[in-house]
C-alpha cells in the first residue's frame, strides 16, 4: 500500500485514479443525457472542484459553459462551521440551468448557502453535482442530483482536495494512514 507524508500527516491511497475517471465519465454521460438542449452553466465551487470540473467538462457531450465561485469553510482537517465567499460570480444567471459542481458535500452548508445566493438571481434550475458526499455527515435537506461516490466520515486529499492547501495536485485519493 502506497503511503504518502503530507505536513504532518501520512496517507494511503483509498480511490484509485483509474476509479475516479470512470465515475466522472459516467456523471458527465448521465448530466450530457438529462440537460440536451440546455446549455447549461457549471459553476465550480474553488478551490476544491477545480479539478473534478476540468475533467467533468471534458468528458460532456454537449454544449456547456463553465464558471468559478470560490467559497471557504475549512481550516486543516476541520471545517470552520462558517461559509465565506471569497470570489463572486460575474455571469447573468437570469433562465439559465446552473450547475453546482462541488468536490465534497459533507454537512451541506456551503450548498444551502450558495443555493440561497444563486435563487436570487432567478436561474430556471439549479442542480447540484458532487465528486464526494459524506452521507452520514448531511445537515441541511438537499437534493443532490449527482454523486460520483458515497464516502464514509474519512478526511481525504487528492485530486483537487488539499490538507493546509497541500495534495491537490495528487491523481489518487488519500486518507489518513491509521498510525501503528
Amino acid at each position: 500500500m502506497s503511503v504518502i507524508k503530507i505536513k504532518d500527516k501520512s496517507f494511503c491511497v483509498s480511490i484509485p485514479e483509474a476509479d475516479i475517471r470512470q465515475r466522472v465519465k459516467a456523471v458527465a454521460g448521465q448530466i450530457s443525457k438529462d440537460m440536451a438542449g440546455k446549455n447549461p452553466l457549471f459553476l465550480g465551487v474553488l478551490n476544491g472542484a477545480f479539478v473534478f470540473a476540468a475533467d467533468l467538462m471534458r468528458e460532456m457531450t454537449i454544449p456547456c459553459e463553465i464558471s468559478f465561485v470560490k467559497l471557504a469553510s475549512y481550516q486543516g482537517t476541520t471545517s470552520t462551521g462558517k461559509v465565506t465567499e471569497v470570489l463572486g460570480i460575474n455571469e447573468d444567471l437570469t433562465g439559465r440551468t446552473v450547475i453546482i459542481v462541488e468536490d465534497i458535500v459533507e454537512s451541506g452548508r456551503t450548498m444551502r448557502q450558495m443555493i440561497e445566493a444563486l435563487g436570487t438571481r432567478r436561474p430556471a434550475s439549479v442542480h447540484i453535482c458532487t465528486l464526494f458526499f459524506k452521507p452520514d455527515k448531511l445537515r441541511e435537506e438537499l437534493s443532490l442530483d449527482y454523486v460520483a461516490f458515497r464516502i464514509p466520515d474519512d478526511f481525504i486529499v487528492g485530486y483537487g482536495l488539499d490538507y493546509d492547501q497541500q495534495g491537490r495536485g495528487l491523481k489518487d485519493i488519500y486518507t489518513i494512514a491509521e498510525e501503528k
